[in-house]
C-alpha cells in the first residue's frame, strides 16, 4: 500500500477529512434542494470555501505547537483591533454592524476571535504553576481576556459571539483544573444579572427572540414565525422525509434562513429523523476525534487547545440544534460544515487544522489538566 500512495498522501489525517468531506457532501446537497436544484447561490460556493479551507488547515496541521504558542497574543491584539475597527468602518448585515470588507472576502472578527481565544487561555493556563490554580491569579487574567472583546461584541450587537467566549474559556478553565465553586459562583452571578441584560441591555428585537423562545405560539406569524416554521418542516418529514427536492417549507420560503441558521429544517424536511441521525452520527465522530487527539497529546498546552476548540465546534453544533427545535432562542449561529457561510466554516476550519496539528505533533512530555 506504501509502495502505490505516495507517503505525503498516506500521511494526511484521512479519518478526519472523510468525516468532514461527508458533511459537507450532505450540506451541499441539501443547499443544492432548497436553491431548486442548482448550483448557485449556495451549494458551488459552500464546496470550492470547504476545499480552499481544507487546503489552509492542511498546511496549518503542519505546524509545530510552539508555533500556534508564539503566535497567540499577536493574533489576539490583531483581531482586538479588527473588532474595533468594525465599529469603525464595518458594513450592516442582518441589523448588526459585524463584518469588514476585504474586497475578495467579508470578514467577520467576532468568528476569529473565537479560537483565538481558546489558544489565549491554554498558553495562559500552561505557564500558571500547579499550586495556583486555586488563587485569584487564575482569574483575574481569564477576565482581562474576556471582558475586551466581549464588550466590542456586545455593542455590534452580537450576544452570541460574547457567549461563546465565556463558553470556551470557561472549558478550558475547567479543564486545567479551576474549582467548581467558581463555575457555581459564575452561574448564580450569571442568574443576578441576566435580568438586568434582558431589560436594558437587549434591543427590543433581543427581547422578542428570548419571549418568543419561551412562548413562540404567542406570534406565529411573528416574532415566533421562524421557530414555528422550522418545527413545522421538521415535523412534516417524518422518519425518512419527503424526498430529495420535495421539500415545500424551504421552496416555498416559508422557512426563513433555511440554507443557513435553519439549514437543518430543510434537510429534515426532506431527509426525515434519518437524515438527522446521519448528521448527528458525523458530528459524534467529529467530536470523539477531536477529544481523543486531547487525550494522547503528551503536553498540557496541547491538551488544553484541542479540548477548547473541540468544545468551541460543539457549542456551534448544540445552539443551532436546539434553537431549530425551539428548545434555545433563536440565534444567529450557523450549523457547522453544513450551513451556508464563509466566516463560520474559516471558523471551523481553523479549529479542524490546529487540532491536526496537536494530532501530527503530540509532544514529548505527558501533561494533565490539573
Amino acid at each position: 500500500m506504501n509502495s502505490i500512495v505516495p507517503a505525503p498522501i498516506a500521511s494526511l489525517p484521512w479519518r478526519v477529512i472523510f468525516i468532514l468531506m461527508a458533511l459537507v457532501g450532505f450540506g451541499a446537497t441539501v443547499l443544492y434542494s432548497a436553491a431548486g436544484g442548482h448550483f448557485e447561490p449556495w451549494a458551488g460556493k459552500h464546496i470550492v470555501r470547504f476545499l480552499l479551507y481544507l487546503a489552509m488547515a492542511l498546511i496549518m496541521s503542519r505546524m509545530p505547537l510552539d508555533f500556534w504558542k508564539n503566535i497567540t497574543f499577536p493574533v489576539y491584539l490583531i483581531l482586538l483591533l479588527m473588532l474595533l475597527a468594525v465599529e469603525l468602518m464595518g458594513f450592516v448585515g442582518g441589523g448588526s454592524r459585524r463584518w469588514i470588507d476585504l474586497g475578495i472576502i467579508s470578514l467577520q472578527p467576532s468568528e476569529l476571535m473565537k479560537p483565538a481565544m481558546v489558544l489565549a487561555a491554554a498558553w495562559f493556563f500552561d505557564r500558571l504553576p500547579p499550586n495556583r490554580i486555586n488563587g485569584i491569579d487564575a482569574l483575574w487574567p481569564l477576565a482581562a481576556l474576556l471582558i475586551l472583546p466581549s464588550a466590542l461584541v456586545i455593542i455590534q450587537p452580537d450576544f452570541d459571539a460574547a457567549i461563546a467566549y465565556a463558553f470556551s474559556l470557561g472549558v478550558v478553565g475547567f479543564m486545567a483544573g479551576l474549582p467548581l465553586i467558581y463555575f457555581i459562583g459564575a452561574g448564580g452571578t450569571l442568574a443576578v444579572i441576566a435580568p438586568l441584560v434582558f431589560f436594558f441591555g437587549m434591543k427590543p428585537y433581543q427581547q422578542d427572540r428570548v419571549l418568543i423562545f419561551l412562548n413562540p405560539e404567542n406570534e406565529p406569524l411573528g416574532a415566533g414565525y421562524h421557530i414555528t416554521q422550522s418545527k413545522i418542516a421538521i415535523g412534516s418529514g417524518g422518519i425518512f422525509g419527503k424526498g430529495f427536492g420535495n421539500g415545500t417549507q424551504s421552496h416555498l420560503d416559508y422557512l426563513p434562513e433555511g440554507h443557513t441558521d435553519f439549514v437543518f429544517a430543510t434537510m429534515a424536511e426532506e431527509w426525515g429523523i434519518i437524515g438527522g441521525f446521519f448528521i448527528l452520527g458525523l458530528y459524534y465522530l467529529l467530536m470523539r476525534w477531536g477529544l481523543t487527539v486531547a487525550m494522547e497529546s503528551k503536553t498540557r498546552y496541547g491538551q488544553l487547545v484541542a479540548a477548547g476548540l473541540t468544545c468551541t465546534i460543539f457549542f456551534y453544533i448544540m445552539i443551532n440544534l436546539l434553537m431549530v427545535v425551539g428548545l434555545a432562542p433563536v440565534a444567529g449561529i450557523p450549523l457547522p460544515f453544513v450551513s451556508h457561510g464563509g466566516s463560520s466554516m474559516l471558523t471551523m476550519m481553523i479549529c479542524v487544522g490546529i487540532i491536526m496539528s496537536i494530532e501530527r505533533h503530540p509532544g514529548a512530555k505527558r501533561g494533565q489538566f490539573s
